[in-house]
C-alpha cells in the first residue's frame, strides 16, 4: 500500500494513463481538479481501472481547503485499505494543495502531529503549504491534541 505525491519529474503523471497504469495507481486524489486547474475528472480515467476523487482547490493562503481534510484523508485511506490500493495524489505543483491533504491524512488517520507529520512528508520530497493551509493544519493538530486528551481524561476518570 503506497501513498504518493508526484515529484517535480513526474509532473504530467496525472495525464499520462500509461505512467498511472505502470505504477499500478488504483486511485487518484485531484487537489486541483476544475477547468482552472488539472481538469481531468473521473470522465478522463474510466477507460482504467482507478477510483477518482476530485477538488476544486485553489492554492491561496484565503482559500479554506480544511473543509476537505476529512474527506480526502478517508478518501486516501480508503485506498490504502484496497488490496493493492496505491493512491496518486497530485495538485499542479506538488507541494502545497496536495501536499496539505497529504499531511492531514497523516494527521487524522495516522494520529501524527503536524510537526510529525512534515517530517515525514519532508523526508521524501519538497512540499510547501501556504501559510493558509498551515494555519489550517494547526487548527486541525489542536482539534485532533484536544479530542485525543478529551478522550484520554475521560478514560482516566472511568478507572
Amino acid at each position: 500500500m503506497t501513498a504518493s505525491l508526484p515529484n517535480s519529474g513526474k509532473r504530467w503523471a496525472a495525464k499520462s494513463k500509461t505512467t498511472l497504469q505502470s505504477l499500478n495507481i488504483t486511485h487518484i486524489l485531484n487537489a486541483a481538479d476544475g477547468p482552472y486547474n488539472i481538469n481531468t475528472g473521473a470522465k478522463y480515467y474510466e477507460d482504467l481501472q482507478i477510483e477518482y476523487y476530485g477538488i476544486e482547490a485553489f492554492d491561496d493562503p484565503s482559500f479554506n481547503l480544511s473543509i476537505f481534510f476529512y474527506d480526502a484523508a478517508n478518501f486516501i485511506g480508503k485506498a490504502l485499505n484496497t488490496s493493492g490500493g496505491k493512491v496518486f495524489v497530485h495538485c499542479a505543483m506538488g507541494v502545497s494543495r496536495s501536499a496539505s491533504l497529504v499531511l492531514a491524512f497523516l494527521m487524522i488517520h495516522e494520529n501524527m502531529t503536524i510537526v510529525d507529520a512534515l517530517k515525514t512528508v519532508s523526508a521524501h520530497r519538497d512540499i510547501c503549504p501556504n501559510s493558509g493551509f498551515l494555519s489550517q493544519l494547526r487548527d486541525l493538530d489542536i482539534r485532533l491534541n484536544e479530542e485525543r486528551n478529551g478522550t484520554r481524561a475521560s478514560a482516566t476518570k472511568e478507572l
